[in-house]
């Protein structure tokens, strides 16, 4: 089994791609007017709007209701990144190391996920994320 990736449903698609392809500096390809994809090194982020949770199951998924994910890139600066971003997003916390290694920041998204950038800062952290 190989994880694909993680799609996010929004209220505002156009606004929730702008706002990834900033994050991420990689540009969406537009699968249908409904439905966009960021593909990065190490993950894809599918966004779908409202409109395709009926091609599912209606009511299976809600724009804006997320309170249990955060999504985490792994960048070569958080404190560049941190730089980059700050006046154009929603910050919920500026760069700071974490008990597991890494330094990280967290921003939010326009539909309220959170979004973790992070860079793997000790001895440690940097092996396990060698092979990734």
């Amino acid at each position: 089994m190989k994880f694909a990736s993680t799609r996010l449903i929004a209220a505002d698609i156009t606004g929730m791609v702008a706002f990834y392809e900033l994050v991420t500096g990689c540009r969406a390809d537009w699968l249908a007017p409904v439905f966009a994809e960021i593909v990065t090194p190490g993950a894809s982020l599918a966004i779908g709007s409202a409109q395709t949770v009926a091609l599912f199951s209606e009511g299976s998924a809600e724009p804006g209701a997320n309170r249990t994910a955060i999504l985490e890139f792994m960048v070569s600066d958080v404190d560049a990144e941190f730089a980059r971003l700050k006046d154009q997003v929603t910050v919920v916390h500026a760069p700071k190391d974490l008990p597991w290694g890494n330094r990280t920041m967290q921003i939010s998204d326009p539909e309220g996920t959170r979004v973790a950038l992070y860079t793997p800062v000790t001895d440690a952290a940097r092996r396990r994320f060698a092979g990734r």
